[in-house]
């Protein structure tokens, strides 16, 4: 059973770590295009702007219905990287125990 559920883990922590890039580029994105350092008419920016909306924003709206907005600061992205963070560590932890 640890044979298979290991690597599993490991695949999932991965895939977490991939998940919490896309948060990141998702929030410098929206800085630049925010700040007009990036142009979001622009066909290659937008198209990543799109593809990272599709991939963040459904655990995002998920998250800002319990987390209220601070004026114009929306802190639901911190939020969702600290929960990434808190499962990759109780993955790291079963990975331990079940390796032991």
């Amino acid at each position: 059973m640890d044979t298979i559920l290991i690597p599993l883990l490991q695949v999932l922590s991965v895939a977490l770590d991939l998940y919490k890039w896309a948060v990141i580029i998702w929030v410098v994105l929206s800085w630049l295009v925010a700040f007009n350092v990036v142009n979001s008419r622009n066909q290659f920016v937008s198209t990543i702007g799109r593809a990272l909306d599709n991939i963040v924003e459904p655990a995002l709206r998920r998250i800002r219905r319990y987390v209220p907005v601070f004026g114009t600061m929306d802190i639901s992205a911190v939020v969702l990287f600290l929960i990434i963070l808190l499962i990759q560590l109780v993955i790291g932890r079963l990975i331990v125990n079940l390796a032991s």
